[in-house]
This record gives C-alpha cells, structure tokens and sequence, in this order.
C-alpha cells in the first residue's frame, strides 16, 4: 500500500496560531518521559538489578576475614590430666584469626552468575524503553486528543453561530409579520441544540486537557500541531513488521529472559564439578584447650572440595532451570505474535482511515455547496426553513467527522512507529539513561 499520497489531507489540521511558550509534541514527550513514574520504576528496577552485577563479580575477588574472640574456658582432656591430675582446667582463652580465601575454579558458576545477572539487566533496560514507547504513545494520544476537542469546539461555535444568523433572519421575518411562528419555534429548538453541542464539546475538551496533565504533568499551554510523520513509514505491512521484530523493545526483552534462563541453567551444572581454592591462614591464640602459652599457625593451601552426594538437590535444580528455558522461550514466542499482532493493527486502522479520508472530504464539499445553495433557495421561498436548517447540520456533522478522522489519521501513524519500537525515535526524543544495554 503506497502512503504518502494519501496523507495530503493532514495539512488540513488545526491551524491556529501559537504563542511564543506554546508546546510542541517533542517537548511534551520529552517531558513525559522524563517525569512519568512508570518509566522511573521501571529505570530503578534496571537499576537495582544491574547492581546484581557487581554482586556476582565478586565471585572472581578473594575473601579475607578477621576474626577475634577472648573468654572463658573450661577444658578436660588427657592432657590436662596428664599435666597435673587434675579433670577439668579453668584459663582464659584468647583467639586471632586471618584467613584469605581466593576462588580458583568453581565449576563456571561465577562467570554464568555474571552472565545471567547481565541478562536479566539487560530484559530490565528493554523494559524502560518498552515503558518510555507505551509511555510516549500515551502521551502522544493526551496531545492529539486535546488538538482535536479544540478543532471540535471551533467548529461547534462556528455552528452554534450560524443558528444564530439564520434565527436572526427568522425573527426579522416574524418581525415584518412575513414569518411564521412554527419556524420560529424550529430555529430557536435548533439554536438551543447547538447551544447544548457547544456546551458538550467544551466539556471533552476540558475532559481531554485534564487527560493531558495527568499523562504529561503539565497543564496545557498552548499546543502546536505536530507534523506529519508520513515519511516515517514504511512503504508495506512486510516491512513494518521486519522492523518491528527486530527493534521493538518487548521482543528484546523476552530475548534477554532466555539467555538468563540458559545462564541460569549453566549456573546449576557448577555443583557437578569441583571447587578450588588457594587459601591463606594466620592464628594467634592463647591458652587453648587448657595448655598454657600460646599457639600460633601459618597456612597456604590449595583446597579441593568436590560434594559426591546431597539428596539429589542439585539434580532436581538442574531439572528446574531446564524447564525455566523452555518457560521463557514460549513467553518469547508469544511476545514475538503479539508483536506481529499490534503492527498488523495498527497498519489496518491506518489503512482503514486512509481510504474513508476521500469520502469524507467529498462528504464536506458536497454538504456544505448544498448548504449554500439551500440558503439562496430559502432567500427566494423555494425551500423550507427546515431545509436549511437540516442542511446546516449536515455541514456541522459532515466536518466532525472529517476532522475526527484527520487525527485518527495522525494517530494511526505514531501508533504504527510505536508498534514498531521507532516512536521516540522518530520524535527525536532520547531514551532514559537506564535503557542502556549492560552487555555492550
């Protein structure tokens, strides 16, 4: 489907002028993204889990523990009887230990705990940049919403205004005793119906500024039609969907939880294997077991510990993080339809209004030569005020729609960048600092 010839009727939108402190769509974004609390929750939960980092690096890095103790003891034991006969022996006891431990092979549980925690940060940043998308999407919707109620309010006055000319004329009528009272009776129930309309419409757009602060933070100060992103799209559906299964941020992050679920599988085959250590240790004691001076040690070690059996534990954890692979794989593959699934729709409510735009133009051109042609038969008594009246409407009902479907228009395309993990990008609007991929 060929889109940029259609979108030409988007330079119909709302024209009206902007003060100097007017707001574009670039900024409110911006704005949005920086202050939104789900995007914040979703950047401190990154940024908790990239902490877990730093947690299993530590791995690598040798312990060392200090240790010293001082009390009483209490000892029988065949050399304190041998020494002076006597069963039990009552001293002081003083201990000092130091002790450095560093990892030298640990079945690879450090490396994949590193890798998994990596994975799991980087499933975190996607999830900001899903956040910030959805978020900048939402806040797109608020600045177009109250563009359009605006529109709607202006062409509700415009109506609301021309009842009002044509009671006026009624009136002169009734006036000059040419008129009837039926008519007059018609007109002034129109008026009041327009009255009513301008009056609802002025509600939605208080509703639709209201919508505004919330998902932006800001009350409305004047808003600038954002420009078409038309140019932004691709040229078919195929192509839509090819960047969005290789950009949008949700397929990406379903991607990271299987390569932390596989990690984490990794993890648990590392009790299958030995663990060694070297090992440095100094003791200084005093008065122990009941022997009288002190005891000092100085160790260097290399330690093997190799556990041979514990119930079948780390079998069933082996077991577990298997089926936690195949857990995240299939909610990838679900991710990967439900991808598929919302450019699909997107494009469709494109396309939908693309090829309806032409006929409500046609719609307006049509209503409102009818309307004019109508008042000059009304001028000349060939038609009845009810005629006009109606024809009136027509134009009024006619414009909403068209206006209607110029934002939806414009909407269909963000929501389509959006489906396609590309809407920040296309508003040139930066993504939060906690998107940043831990494994580059």
């Amino acid at each position: 489907m060929k889109l940029k010839p259609l979108m030409t009727s988007i330079a119909l939108l709302l024209g009206a002028s902007a003060s100097l402190s007017a707001t574009t769509l670039q900024e409110a974004v911006d704005t949005t993204i920086k202050t939104n609390p789900d995007v914040l929750a979703a950047s401190n939960e990154r940024n908790a889990v990239s902490e877990e980092i730093k947690q299993a690096r530590a791995g690598y890095f040798p312990t060392l523990d200090l240790a010293i103790a001082t009390g009483f003891e209490s000892s029988d034991n065949p050399t304190t009887r041998a020494s002076d006969g006597h069963e039990n022996v009552h001293m002081n006891r003083d201990e000092a230990s130091l002790n450095l431990r560093q990892m030298l092979f640990d079945g690879l549980a450090t490396k994949n705990e590193v890798r998994r925690h990596t994975a799991r940060t980087d499933a975190r940043a996607y999830s900001v940049f899903g956040a910030s998308e959805n978020t900048a999407l939402e806040a797109t919707q608020a600045f177009i919403e109250v563009l359009r109620t605006q529109k709607l309010v202006e062409l509700a006055t415009t109506n609301f205004e021309a009842h009002e000319r044509t009671h006026d004329q009624i009136t002169l009528r009734s006036d000059r005793g040419v008129g009837r009272t039926a008519d007059m009776d018609q007109s002034r129930g129109r008026v009041a119906l327009a009255r009513a309309n301008l009056i609802a419409e002025q509600s939605n757009l208080r509703d639709a500024e209201t919508g505004y602060l919330r998902v932006i933070g800001e009350a409305v100060d004047g808003l600038i039609n954002p420009q078409s992103p038309v140019n932004q799209i691709p040229e078919t559906l195929d192509e839509a969907i090819g960047q969005a299964l290789g950009n949008h941020p949700t397929l990406k992050s379903a991607n990271a939880d299987v390569e932390s679920a596989n990690a984490q599988h990794d993890t648990a085959n590392a009790p299958f294997l030995p663990r060694i250590d070297f090992e440095l240790g100094a003791t200084a004691d005093n008065d122990l077991d009941g022997v009288d001076g002190h005891n000092n040690d100085l160790t260097a070690m290399f330690r093997l510990r190799y556990n041979l059996y514990n119930g079948g534990k780390d079998t069933a954890r082996r077991q577990e993080t298997a089926h936690l692979i195949n857990q995240a794989s299939e909610i990838r593959n679900n991710t990967h339809r439900q991808v598929e699934q919302s450019v699909r729709l997107s494009w469709n409510a494109l396309q939908t209004v693309n090829n309806q735009m032409r006929y409500f133009e046609l719609h307006v051109t049509s209503s409102e030569k009818s309307r004019d042609a109508y008042q000059q038969q009304f001028g000349l008594g060939q038609r009845t005020l009810l005629d006009l009246l109606d024809s009136e409407n027509e134009v009024f009902t006619s414009r909403q729609a068209l206006v209607n479907a110029q934002y939806d228009q414009l909407f269909a395309m963000y929501r389509i960048l959006n489906s396609m993990g590309a809407l920040l990008q296309s508003l040139e609007v930066a993504l939060p600092e906690a998107a940043e991929i831990a494994s580059n």
